[in-house]
């Protein structure tokens, strides 16, 4: 059970690591889309067709839609911005 402790704490570390690159190189990446790259990694995924695959789909995503206001109001929140990426993955 303690390896099991010290193998989610190593893989949190590592994600955390990851992320914090990530951040410096601006790659728009969040936590969770990041975990799921590595994950696919993990499992012998071509770290090169992946990165291709995250170009080509944040290329391919409508850019961001600027945050609307927050409104207290009776009216139907506002549709979300579509992504390419459950995560919500914007291209810079």
């Amino acid at each position: 059970m303690e390896t099991e402790a010290a193998a989610a704490r190593q893989a949190k570390e590592s994600l955390e690591l990851a992320f914090q690159m990530s951040q410096i190189l601006d790659t728009g990446l969040d936590r969770h889309t990041l975990s799921l790259l590595m994950a696919l990694c993990d499992r012998g995924a071509n770290p090169e067709a992946l990165a291709a695959l995250v170009r080509e789909l944040s290329s391919a995503a409508p850019p961001a839609a600027a945050p609307s206001p927050v409104n207290n109001s009776a009216t139907a929140p506002a549709p979300p911005t579509s992504s390419m990426f459950p995560s919500g993955f914007r291209h810079p």
